[in-house]
């Protein structure tokens, strides 16, 4: 059996792992990598696994960095079915049709440094392409062993990191051998806020596993609830706003859930909350259709709350217009807006007008990955660029990583004791993560994998 590392190999975004057999080609996940456009643009626009030589592809779940190249993949001749929970399968419906928008701005603002003569750029797929893969989804609930060949079974376990997420067991002949491999997908925390925690899977012949926080520890996520209180009534009294750039899918959720919460308390001063992202809001309804498949503690809340998404002062946008006219308001306000990593959509708009203010503050939620405006401003420069402008960076900077849906340290380390204590690794690769949070990573798993762990670099193979 071969493993070929295509994407997140050395880097955070672009997940992309190809499983070849003597009679099975498999891709685990296919997703775009995120940063510079134009870098972006380069590494997103070519496959490196014969899409139409696979016979499937599984998807962990339904982020970007992990789905969002999967109309690609069926522009360049895939046709094979596409395995992930129910869940997923919802939510990649709308995450893949908000993509082709994305895709359209993108081809228009890379095609404005283009020479006259050179013809436009275009979207690295059409509506028609996701369309076409979105049919070929099958969904697998949570649980059970599917078998989708004679020589192949798949069971999909809650990996905890957002609504739908699996860690991807998978049990597979080659030549007369079965071999067991497990994908973390992206592992989630414990006590994390909506969500079930991550479930453990027993040892296997190979693992392979993220690492995008496993050199540090995060803070707990409940103390978030009063690191919002603070932050928003220190900027509501002195009269500024505050702008929080938060992936639409997810941290999004989350954030609105953690709001609802203080309302219910009496712990919010009455500012008006904006989230403008109708993405969010599509998520967000996709959300309450699974609530049954969210954590303990949300069961409860729904005893007393019919809506954890909802309550007085939270508002919804949708047009492009009233997002603009927020820019127009005189007093404060909160304001959640995509992208997370600040590099495309309303969010940018909202910084343009907010971060030369020093009464506003600008509050980072999730991982910023380099060279993106978000890494920027969480570094604190004295200026941004920010719409090929230089923007003096006033605005009070928080960073509250509480609220990350990625597993730390702690977290890893009692997963992989469940692994050790169940027969062990055979062999493990080290994916989805900077260079040091993944050799952190694998230093965690020397007493768990019969040989050291691996961090693949791109396109590398290997034979287990």
């Amino acid at each position: 059996m071969k493993l070929t590392f295509l994407g997140a190999a050395g880097e955070v975004t672009g997940s992309q792992h190809l499983i070849e057999t003597s009679h099975r080609r498999i891709l685990l996940d296919c997703g775009f990598f995120q940063g510079h456009r134009a870098e972006s643009r380069q590494k997103n626009e070519h496959f490196y696994c014969r899409p139409s030589d696979l016979d499937g592809m599984i998807l962990s779940h339904a982020h970007t960095d992990h789905l969002g190249n999967l109309p690609g993949l069926y522009k360049a001749g895939f046709r094979g079915p596409v395995f992930c929970t129910p869940p997923t399968e919802d939510v990649a419906q709308v995450m893949l049709y908000d993509s082709i928008h994305i895709q359209e701005e993108d081809a228009r603002y890379l095609s404005r440094s283009l020479a006259a003569n050179h013809p436009p750029i275009e979207p690295l797929y059409e509506e028609s392409h996701v369309a076409g893969v979105l049919k070929k989804f099958e969904a697998c609930p949570y649980g059970a062993w599917h078998e989708l060949a004679p020589d192949m079974k798949v069971r999909f376990t809650d990996a905890g990191h957002i609504l739908g997420s699996a860690i991807v067991e998978i049990e597979l002949e080659d030549n007369q051998t079965w071999k067991r491999i497990v994908f973390t997908g992206d592992l989630g925390r414990r006590g994390l806020p909506l969500l079930r925690d991550p479930q453990l899977v027993d040892g296997c012949d190979v693992l392979i596993t993220e690492s995008t926080y496993g050199d540090r520890l995060h803070e707990p996520a409940h103390d978030i609830e009063a690191h919002l209180e603070r932050i928003i009534r220190r900027v509501f009294d002195r009269g500024g706003r505050v702008v929080i750039p938060a992936f639409s899918l997810g941290r999004t959720q989350t954030l609105v859930y953690f709001l609802n919460r203080l309302f219910n308390a009496g712990r919010l001063p009455q500012v008006p909350i904006f989230v403008d992202s109708p993405l969010s809001k599509e998520i967000t309804s996709v959300y309450r259709r699974h609530l049954h498949e969210l954590d303990d503690e949300l069961q409860r809340d729904l005893q007393t709350d019919n809506d954890p998404f909802l309550f007085p002062g939270l508002r919804y946008i949708n047009s492009a217009s009233e997002s603009a006219g927020l820019n127009h308001l005189r007093d404060p306000f909160v304001v959640i807006a995509s992208s997370g990593m600040c590099e495309t959509g309303r969010i940018v708009h909202h910084l343009k007008h907010a971060v030369a203010d020093e009464r506003n503050a600008v509050v980072m939620i999730g991982f910023q990955a380099q060279h993106t405006l978000g890494r920027r401003i969480q570094e604190r420069p004295p200026y941004v660029r920010i719409f090929d402008r230089q923007v003096p960076l006033r605005a009070e900077v928080e960073v509250l990583s509480g609220l990350s849906a990625h597993a730390d340290a702690d977290d890893f380390r009692w997963w992989f004791d469940h692994l050790a204590t169940t027969g062990g690794v055979g062999r493990a690769f080290v994916v989805h993560g900077e260079p040091n949070s993944a050799r952190a990573v694998a230093k965690l798993l020397e007493n768990v994998s019969n040989e050291p762990a691996v961090v693949p670099h791109f396109k590398e193979t290997f034979e287990v």
